[in-house]
């Protein structure tokens, strides 16, 4: 059955034509163009279909356009995830899964990661790479700016690193190791040509047989809020409430840690914040 909303479609494909520059999409300018925006050969040329396909679509009398094509005129017509999502609903396409794990952090995270000065608060991608962390975060998890790149990923810390594992309880350690590879497959599933999310289960596979044979379970699950026990080598063991905040257009998880006022672990935290990420640790 044809769903395609022709007369919404035409209209939005000219209006989104009359919003691009030559110059956006590298083509002369000239000086004879009547009306802004590019033309709509130019618009055909750059997405690799016939001018009389383009032509018919903005007139609202074309055929229903494939998923690749609405990909080339995404491109084409520089629209931003938004409104590529727009086009697939307007031509009755559920909109496809992004490439990959997005790692660009929208600034008005990074401002609120800032403003959380007494909650630790980090930003993970879909395979919980940190993308973006605050000071409290790295006084209670670690200093993620002294680790490389490469190491910046909480299931590699995990399953490599015994002082990162043993920062949980046996109880709490045994559900993240669950839940983060199941989480991790559920991601591979959603990015099945990302290298960055092959690259990390080969490499955790290559380093832990405790991930190989989890692995191998196929266990299928996505983060959800939860609570953790955690122990701080400063200020010592502290409850806290897990949230994870999902935005779904990036595909990345705002993580907070919160301890209810009143709390020893409440009062954890205030000490947190003053003793930062200082090794207090006495020397010989």
């Amino acid at each position: 059955m044809d769903q395609v909303d022709r007369t919404e479609l035409a209209a939005f494909l000219r209006r989104r034509r009359a919003r691009v520059q030559p110059t956006d999409v590298g083509l002369a300018g000239g000086q004879r163009r009547r009306t802004p925006g590019l033309r709509r050969q130019e618009v055909a040329q750059l997405a690799g279909m016939s001018v009389d396909y383009y032509v018919r679509l903005e007139q609202g009398r074309g055929p229903r356009p494939s998923r690749q094509m609405i990909a080339a005129i995404g491109r084409a017509l520089r629209l931003s995830a938004d409104e590529l999502a727009y086009l697939h609903h307007l031509v009755g396409e559920v909109p496809g899964p992004l490439p990959g794990p997005v790692r660009e952090v929208r600034p008005g995270v990074l401002h609120l990661l800032d403003r959380l000065d007494d909650t630790p608060a980090m930003v993970c991608d879909a395979i919980y790479d940190v993308l973006a962390w605050n000071a409290m975060a790295a006084a209670l998890i670690t200093d993620f700016g002294a680790v490389p790149p490469v190491e910046r990923n909480v299931i590699w810390r995990f399953f490599t690193d015994p002082v990162a594992r043993d920062r949980y309880d046996a109880d709490g350690a045994a559900r993240f190791a669950r839940e983060a590879v199941a989480d991790l497959r559920a991601a591979a599933a959603r990015y099945p040509k990302d290298p960055s999310v092959r690259r990390l289960v080969d490499r955790l596979s290559g380093a832990s047989a405790d991930f190989r044979a989890r692995w191998a379970e196929q266990d299928v699950d996505v983060s959800r809020s939860t609570s953790k026990r955690i122990r701080h080598p400063e200020v010592g063991w502290l409850d806290l409430d897990c949230e994870a905040l999902h935005d779904p257009l990036r595909d990345q998880w705002i993580i907070l840690y919160t301890a209810a006022p009143g709390t020893p672990s409440h009062e954890a935290l205030r000490l947190l914040k003053v003793v930062g990420t200082q090794d207090l640790t006495p020397r010989p």
